[in-house]
């Protein structure tokens, strides 16, 4: 990336994390299902990195990831039920010692969990997230998971105990983060953290009307003409409705912010949909490991980045924000893995580890032995497993320096 400079200091800053949300499935990126004219509009002001990736493509990894700058496990979050430590340093904590009001809104996903309660439905929704255990933020509400789409349970700093709250979850978080931020004097750092659109895929969108599953476009690496096509054309029918949804939320949300803000846009991970006959992720795949990643910044010129950028640079790039200087650093390769194995139907049933460059990706086991590797530039949907090959070998090489 180009350095920008001089940049003006203490700006409020916003980031915008949705779940599920992969890299290509948005219009700016030209996928003909996707239906976001806000981010398209966003996209047209911001520096889209179009080669981001996620350091580790399921939840709670991904989030300790993002708040700490540090992968996991180096920041204490080596199993799914793992909570983020309570000694844990994130970016509120930078950003609170720079001056700054640091605020929280929506799914939080790395407090202490029972391994035997249900992750979907109501309870989960419900549990309380104790104060200690919010990262460090000035001011948190939200809740831990539970996946309710709509009508969402929130407590937190002004509600000790969980309420429910009538509409969609996006509108409902989105519109409650901008009347708390928006009340706040500048400078204030906030979260805005959204399920959508992770599934239930079947759960009404706001009253977005879905796609016929027959009108849906498939990736060329989706099987045909068996249930894997069958079931991803359905899932996607509802998938696409709440990114509509959501988009038009975050819509709402980005106009009534104070002009001069910062605005990042991104994603926890991705989804399969069928790619490669899989589904859900973990799985080291461009649909389950890229990500959107779209940073408009006043003092930056609309672009679009070919860096290797992981979401673990985010916090580095917001602490340049905050303190008036440009984050220039330009990897050519991200780190990628996936720490553990997580015991949930479908997802990836291996611990690996690899790197992602612009044109190429390696992926190894848990025992160092390679697994994939694919020419990006070559070979976009990853049909091509060159394991075996002088490219891997290549790639195996590089894939060690980083």
């Amino acid at each position: 990336m180009e350095p920008y400079a001089p940049m003006e200091p203490c700006r409020n800053i916003l980031w915008i994390v949705t779940t599920q949300w992969r890299a290509s499935a948005c219009g700016y990126a030209g996928d003909a299902n996707a239906r976001t004219p806000a981010l398209d509009a966003l996209a047209a002001r911001s520096v889209n990195y179009a080669q981001a990736v996620t350091p580790h493509p399921f939840g709670p990894f991904a989030r300790a990831a993002l708040l700490t700058g540090r992968p996991s496990p180096q920041n204490g979050v080596r199993d799914y039920y793992d909570p983020l430590p309570l000694d844990a340093r994130t970016i509120a904590h930078d950003l609170h010692d720079g001056g700054y009001h640091t605020a929280f809104f929506g799914k939080w996903h790395l407090a202490p969990r029972d391994r035997t309660a249900p992750l979907v439905g109501e309870p989960h929704a419900r549990m309380i997230v104790p104060s200690e255990r919010r990262g460090g933020f000035d001011f948190w509400e939200g809740f831990e998971g539970g996946f309710q789409l709509n009508d969402p349970w929130l407590h937190g700093t002004r509600l000790p105990q969980p309420e429910r709250f009538a509409g969609y979850q996006s509108e409902v978080v989105a519109a409650r983060a901008a009347n708390h931020l928006c009340a706040r004097a500048a400078p204030w750092f906030g979260v805005v953290s959204l399920e959508a659109p992770h599934p239930p895929y079947a759960a009404l969108a706001d009253g977005v009307s879905a796609i016929a599953p027959a009108q849906i476009e498939l990736a060329g690496n989706v099987p045909r003409g068996g249930a894997v096509e069958e079931r991803a054309r359905r899932e996607l029918a509802g998938y696409y409705a709440h990114i509509a949804a959501t988009d038009a939320a975050i819509g709402r949300l980005i106009a009534r912010l104070p002009a001069e803000t910062v605005i990042v846009f991104t994603s926890a991970h991705g989804d399969m949909h069928g790619a490669h006959g899989l589904f859900r992720k973990g799985w080291p795949h461009e649909e389950s490991v890229r990500v959107p990643l779209l940073v408009r910044h006043p003092d930056m010129s609309p672009s679009r980045s070919s860096a290797a950028v992981s979401l673990l640079d985010l916090p580095d790039m917001t602490r340049g924000w905050a303190e008036g200087r440009a984050w220039t650093k330009a990897p050519e390769v991200a780190e990628i893995s996936m720490p553990g194995v997580v015991a949930l139907p479908e997802q990836c049933d291996r611990v690996w580890r690899g790197a992602r460059a612009q044109d190429w990706k390696y992926v190894a086991g848990a025992d160092g032995a390679p697994w994939l590797c694919f020419d990006l530039a070559e070979d976009p949907l990853e049909q091509r497993n060159l394991v075996g090959t002088a490219f891997a070998a290549r790639c195996a090489r590089l894939q060690t320096e980083v």
